[in-house]
């Protein structure tokens, strides 16, 4: 295992940590951690049965691989097909393990003026983030190949319906749902965790969550990392149903000649983004929150505000390149600052 995900792990054990109540008997604890789609999942089930609790864990184990299988982009699977299918520009029937997906994300991207995009999976393949193992890249793709790219540049409007049929309008086309499918995943496993009955429950994905209920009468404490050092750079609480997302650069990422090239793309310049160093959002729904916190990073800074109005997020803390931090109002009565309070510029209320 190597000290990327060492470091992960680390964040999902804090995310999940319990701080039982004094006053009352503790409620049975069900933790379980695999490594799947790649990256570490932490179950966490607090009150419910044992058997039931084994049952659920099961089940959502069945869920995650299922999804895994079905939705990488790059494996022989349903949506490797249905990308060499979008390229041909030909109607072929609609794959309905993979038209959710398509559908919100196609909301997602247009309320994001485009920032978070999907159909750029060529370009994260030129990239070489498509792969697994990113000691083999090299060195970034040729400025000339990028150019010719974003001159035909995809887009999520370009993959259409029409009756049981569906087809793509750009032969550029290529989904890579990365930046959405954690997302996509962790609710469809906390739905299934609600059909068995369970009230409290946390899923952590290498340190992107959602949680319902709470731990034993006390809400979950989330910990964000620092994305420029080790540890934890503020703490967060959250109760009922809400997932926390973070996006950064520092998470996937290649050194070339001296200089750090990460994995969040901006689709309108074919290079990583550099005005943020990492954007956490809050949002009842977890695939939302994924997709936002990467057009949000995106946007950095100066447009932040504007794109997540327009996609309904209400809490979001964006650490700019320079470390300043950026919130709106909500999110800065809900931070816990764990080290030296940052510089920080208060936007207005979303």
């Amino acid at each position: 295992m190597n000290s990327s995900i060492l470091l992960k792990f680390q964040f999902i054990l804090l995310a999940s940590l319990f701080t039982l109540s004094a006053c009352s008997k503790p409620a049975p604890v069900f933790h379980e951690t695999v490594f799947t789609m790649g990256t570490l999942v932490e179950v966490t089930i607090v009150g419910a049965d044992a058997k039931i609790a084994e049952e659920a864990y099961s089940a959502i184990l069945d869920d995650f691989n299922y999804m895994h299988n079905t939705w990488h982009p790059w494996k022989p699977n349903a949506l490797k097909r249905i990308n060499s299918l979008l390229q041909t520009g030909a109607p072929f029937p609609i794959a309905p393990s993979i038209m959710p997906l398509i559908k919100k994300s196609q909301i997602l991207s247009e309320q994001s003026q485009g920032l978070f995009n999907p159909a750029i999976g060529q370009l994260i393949k030129l990239w070489g983030f498509h792969q697994d193992n990113l000691d083999e890249i090299i060195e970034p793709p040729e400025g000339e190949d990028i150019q010719a790219f974003l001159k035909n540049l995809p887009k999520m409007s370009d993959v259409k319906f029409k009756g049981i049929s569906m087809f793509g309008t750009n032969e550029n086309i290529q989904l890579d749902f990365g930046a959405f499918a954690k997302g996509a995943a962790v609710d469809a496993t906390i739905e299934h965790l609600k059909e068995f009955g369970i009230k409290n429950a946390i899923i952590n994905a290498g340190g992107d969550l959602r949680a319902i209920g709470n731990k034993n009468g006390q809400p979950w404490r989330i910990g964000i990392r620092n994305p420029r050092a080790d540890g934890i750079f503020a703490a967060i609480e959250i109760s009922g149903d809400e997932s926390v997302f973070t996006s950064g650069d520092y998470e996937r990422y290649f050194e070339s000649d001296g200089k750090r090239y990460h994995h969040i793309i901006d689709p309108r310049t074919g290079y990583p983004a550099n005005k943020s160093r990492s954007v956490t959002v809050i949002h009842s729904n977890a695939a939302t929150a994924d997709a936002a916190s990467t057009a949000l990073f995106i946007a950095g800074p100066e447009k932040w505000h504007a794109i997540a109005k327009v996609m309904g997020i209400k809490y979001v803390m964006l650490i700019a390149s320079n470390g300043d931090v950026h919130m709106n109002p909500a999110m800065a009565k809900r931070i816990k600052f764990t080290i030296k309070q940052p510089t920080i510029k208060l936007s207005n209320p979303l």
